[in-house]
């Protein structure tokens, strides 16, 4: 039987990817990346949308594991303020994953900025032996704060307002932060067509 190989190695990520399958009864054995050993490649996520770097990544590991379900997803802060950024840079927007950094610019280039408004997407692509592609969007919208609040999450977590619970991301329990945020949003509209997409229908 298949696996369904999750393109990352976030412990958060694996179980909340099998704590979903099993409310929704799908039975598959699910495995992080590093347990295709050192055959994977390196993957640049060069491309100019979510959607692009998440079909790269899963196209890519589905090369040396052509057998198995991938799943692969790509994600990142857009504020309109600043035309989008940091978008598809959102990871490496002031240098390789340095989350205080990125923070600090997004914050330095709005400085004084009324308009905060900004949007978290997330994009997941699942690809398997025989199956067409399959995508799911999550998008939530929300407001970039002046100053860091909260010492949850990570990432752009601290400055992300959500209107609708008044807290920033990073102020959000994790089963908050689940329920509305882009990735969980994107997870559950996944869940939603698996079943379905398994049975080849």
């Amino acid at each position: 039987m298949p696996r369904l190989i999750i393109a990352s190695n976030n412990a958060h990520k694996i179980s909340e990817f099998k704590k979903m399958l099993t409310d929704i009864k799908v039975d598959l054995t699910v495995v992080p990346l590093r347990e295709l050993g050192d055959n994977v490649p390196g993957i640049i996520e060069d491309g100019t949308t979510f959607e692009e770097n998440a079909t790269k990544k899963a196209m890519t590991i589905a090369q040396v594991a052509p057998n198995d379900y991938i799943l692969a997803d790509d994600s990142g802060l857009s504020v309109d303020a600043l035309n989008g950024e940091p978008g598809v840079y959102s990871a490496r927007y002031a240098g390789d994953h340095n989350d205080e950094a990125n923070i600090d610019k997004v914050l330095d280039k709005l400085g004084d900025t009324s308009n905060r408004q900004a949007h978290f997407n997330s994009v997941l692509v699942l690809v398997g032996p025989n199956k067409p592609t399959l995508v799911t969007h999550g998008q939530i919208d929300g407001d970039i704060t002046s100053q860091r609040r909260g010492n949850n999450g990570f990432g752009y977590d601290p400055i992300f307002f959500v209107p609708q619970f008044s807290k920033t991301f990073s102020e959000l329990t994790g089963e908050e932060k689940n329920k509305v945020s882009h990735r969980g949003l994107a997870l559950q509209a996944l869940m939603a067509k698996l079943p379905r997409w398994l049975e080849g229908k």
